[in-house]
């Protein structure tokens, strides 16, 4: 960096929200890229810079969930990327939804989190396993934002263990009764229509589409959040809902449906995850360049570099790691374990990340003038949701010695 980049750095850098961000490519994966790919990485970026960044700080700070996001989601393709087209998708290929999630999440893991439960967790299930009748119904809404939908599977006394949920459903002659509840809910407060999974009378799970206004369900805010402000997370509760049968979702039932799910979500976090990763890592390596302390850039010693150096190293495994496992998923050979792998390692990595650039921050790193501590926060969550740190430590564990660690 030269002498002259250094003196423009300076001119803002007490201007917060102003979005410098350069993308790091120590191993050159750009040219593992296709043309097509870069568009639309380009594309995410800008709308993140123009969008996102400008705002996100004071979004988080009122624990705001800015609502016109939603259909501004919709305009670039945010939503359900890989579905196809004839259902108002994109039609895309897994790295380019891998792409888009990177960058948006390099913006905000909350961000992220409304995009891909909407993407991976409510049209995925619908596209996958609904009728003809109900993705024609329910897909070009989700794809535009004039609908926001969530997920619900993890319970108040079932979150790694789903399969003990205790929602149910009967059978009422021309519909459902619907009983129970869900938590951790991301967009439930706001969401039109949720993919709710329950049990039926003979104890198997199956996909149910809810839709906001059926009497006894309703959508409970979760507050006082310190990780995901700008995102809204609720619970849905079930009193005697009546769902039309029309509504079920008839082409897959079973744990492994929603687990299914799971996977694509994964997928797409495992890529957002190096995004915040990137951001971290591009703000400490342009702070560290900008800050004098005994008369010189705090870059020039050498812990300074040890830190930026070792942030480098692991995002570009991360990246290699991602575009890889996208290439399986294309190709349709991507495994649950190594999903998992990828979801665990790079979140892991995105949160190491970030507290060593807290540091280089020092003092300023704790503040909304930098993103350091709001990514920090947000991971807090994303190591934890869609299967925890340890559970997919155990689920890689079991695909290397046959043993399940958990029934």
């Amino acid at each position: 960096m030269s002498g002259n980049t250094i003196a423009a750095d300076k001119s803002t850098h007490h201007q917060p929200h102003v979005d410098r961000f350069t993308s790091p490519d120590f191993y050159e994966i750009d040219d593992l890229l296709t043309e097509e790919h870069k568009l639309i990485r380009s594309s995410a970026r800008d709308f993140v810079k123009k969008e996102i960044t400008p705002n996100i700080e004071t979004w988080c700070q009122n624990a705001h969930f800015p609502e016109e996001i939603v259909g501004k989601f919709g305009e670039i393709g945010a939503f359900g990327p890989t579905i196809p087209q004839e259902y108002g998708g994109g039609g895309l290929d897994y790295i380019s939804y891998g792409l888009i999630m990177q960058e948006i999440e390099r913006g905000d893991s909350g961000m992220r989190s409304t995009a891909s439960v909407q993407g991976s967790l409510v049209m995925y299930p619908i596209y996958k396993f609904g009728s003809e009748e109900q993705k024609r119904k329910y897909l070009p809404k989700l794809a535009s934002g004039e609908f926001l939908g969530c997920f619900g599977l993890t319970e108040p006394d079932y979150g790694s263990n789903p399969g003990g949920m205790v929602t149910n459903f009967r059978d009422a002659g021309d519909h459902f009764v619907l009983n129970g509840a869900k938590m951790w809910i991301s967009n439930s407060p706001k969401a039109d229509i949720a993919v709710v999974w329950a049990k039926n009378e003979a104890g198997r799970i199956h996909g149910l589409i809810l839709e906001r206004g059926m009497e006894g369900f309703t959508t409970p805010e979760t507050h006082n959040k310190w990780s995901l402000r700008a995102s809204c997370t609720g619970e849905l509760v079930f009193d005697n809902v009546k769902v039309p049968k029309e509504n079920l979702l008839p082409g897959k039932n079973g744990l492994g449906a929603p687990l299914m799910c799971l996977d694509s979500a994964r997928f797409g976090i495992a890529w957002g995850a190096t995004g915040a990763a990137m951001d971290c890592y591009d703000s400490a390596r342009r702070y560290a360049m900008e800050r004098i302390q005994f008369e010189k850039p705090i870059a020039s010693f050498q812990l300074v570099q040890k830190k930026l150096s070792e942030m480098l190293t692991e995002i570009t495994k991360a990246q290699l790691l991602n575009w890889k496992l996208g290439k399986m998923m294309d190709e349709g050979k991507a495994t649950t374990a190594q999903i998992s792998l990828a979801k665990r390692n790079n979140v892991d990595m995105a949160l190491k990340i970030a507290r060593e650039a807290r540091q280089i921050h020092g003092g300023m790193g704790i503040t909304g003038e930098f993103p350091i501590m709001r990514h920090m926060m947000n991971l807090e969550s994303v190591i934890t949701y869609e299967g925890t740190h340890d559970i997919h430590l155990l689920i890689l564990g079991h695909e290397i010695t046959g043993i399940p660690a958990f029934s």
